[in-house]
């Protein structure tokens, strides 16, 4: 985990089963870009179904290149893109994709926002905050309640048109065309196609 809540851990509150789809599909993009998949991992992501539309379709052709790969290939994959000999393919912070540098303003701003909210860095964790997969988990538990209560739309939205909007899907398409990328490729369609839904859901919801 790459937040942890500083208060006490509360019951999650209920919520509904679009927002919990959301939020599962949020932690699951979090595992995938936290650390490579696993052999259980993978064949979750196997059995995973998606419907007729775009994101659908997305989903169901991870599900079926996760069925041919191997942990070991997919750790290899993982590698080149996110680490590599020095620095890996892609840099997935958002302080990097908005200026160009390491550590910069969208990293301290992010943990004003995580520190208002009582998140703090698991100490487990060693990357910045506003790399995707913490990003993705942070946004994942916003939505589940799973640190308090549940964020409601308008701090939903406030959350990612700041933190995750800006440079996410940027960085999904980047993950689609990366020369490493063959299982994480699919991964970044499901991505890109995600932060668009939810990009335009919230653009459509009334301020």
């Amino acid at each position: 985990m790459t937040a942890q809540a500083e208060a006490a851990s509360v019951a999650p509150p209920r919520i509904t089963a679009e927002d919990q789809m959301r939020a599962d599909l949020y932690n699951y993009l979090g595992l995938m870009l936290a650390l490579p998949p696993d052999q259980m991992l993978l064949q979750q992501t196997a059995g995973l179904e998606g419907d007729e539309s775009d994101l659908g379709s997305a989903i169901n052709a991870l599900a079926k290149l996760a069925r041919h790969s191997k942990p070991a290939a997919s750790e290899r994959e993982f590698n080149k893109l996110f680490i590599g000999l020095g620095r890996g393919e892609l840099l997935p912070y958002s302080s990097y994709y908005l200026t160009g540098f390491l550590n910069e303003k969208p990293l301290a701003q992010l943990r004003q926002d995580m520190a208002a909210q009582g998140l703090t860095r698991a100490p487990n964790s060693y990357e910045p905050e506003d790399n995707i997969a913490s990003l993705m988990e942070m946004m994942g538990a916003l939505i589940a309640g799973r640190f308090g209560d549940a964020a409601d739309l308008g701090q939903q939205k406030t959350f990612f048109n700041k933190h995750i909007g800006p440079w996410a899907g940027h960085f999904f398409s980047d993950l689609e065309t990366a020369k490493s990328s063959l299982l994480y490729a699919a991964l970044g369609t499901v991505g890109r196609q995600f932060i668009e839904i939810e990009a335009e859901a919230f653009r459509m919801s009334a301020e």
